[in-house]
């Protein structure tokens, strides 16, 4: 008989597995990033075992010492590592993009809803401040299709706030490594049923297509929006 071909997914990386993954591409954006992770560890634990010879509680600090170390080892870790994704997605069409669908909570982000020919680009998020338009790109550039998008938004959501965020280094823009921040600290003007509410009436609206960049060839297909995560 024919043996029955192996149809078994593959495993994931393992949790160890995958902190040595973040550890080195914390390494490439940064060769000191480990060795600041190690050294907060010891330091805390060391802090530790001092109050407990001082105090007499020599136990006690071990222990606690162990697991404090260990916090806030993690927490310098994952510090280090979001400022490593930040460096790497730096310049990459998209970036924001990455960075938004990171958000914790209820954000729903929908990539790419508009392009132009200089692979400009502008993302739409909805959450509980409304409906917030993310453009990556030069301002002289962007600033048209941000109003061009927030024109075709409103017809479908006419009384909800819609925002506008250009992510950037110039001036007037908010750097990568604090779009994720700034989008927090919009006011929280819708609740959860009209979130999803407006969820529901922007799938109304007609879906763009990326326009590429010169001539299209004779029998070339547009591209599909690109999917990013």
């Amino acid at each position: 008989m024919a043996k029955k071909p192996d149809t078994a997914t593959p495993e994931r990386p393992g949790r160890i597995k995958q902190l040595r993954m973040i550890a080195q591409i914390i390494k490439q954006a940064n060769p000191k990033g480990m060795p600041i992770v190690y050294a907060s560890v010891l330091g805390t634990f060391v802090v530790c075992v001092v109050i407990g010879l001082v105090t007499g509680w020599i136990w006690y600090a071990l222990l606690i010492g162990l697991m404090l170390a260990v916090t806030v080892g993690l927490v310098v870790f994952g510090q280090l590592a979001q400022r490593a994704q930040y460096s790497m997605l730096h310049g990459q069409l998209g970036a924001a993009a990455a960075i938004l669908d990171g958000m914790r909570g209820n954000w729903d982000v929908t990539p790419a809803v508009a392009v132009n020919r200089d692979q400009d680009v502008v993302h739409r998020v909805v959450g509980y401040p409304g409906i917030v338009l993310v453009s990556e790109g030069p301002g002289s550039r962007v600033q048209k299709m941000l109003l061009a998008e927030k024109k075709r938004v409103q017809r479908v959501a006419i009384d909800v706030p819609v925002y506008d965020v250009q992510c950037g280094d110039a001036d007037n823009q908010i750097p990568l490594a604090k779009l994720q921040r700034h989008l927090m600290k919009l006011p929280r003007n819708l609740k959860k049923p009209a979130v999803a509410e407006v969820k529901y009436r922007l799938r109304a609206l007609p879906q763009t297509l990326p326009v590429p960049k010169g001539p299209v060839p004779r029998g070339a297909r547009m591209p599909r929006g690109p999917k990013m995560r």
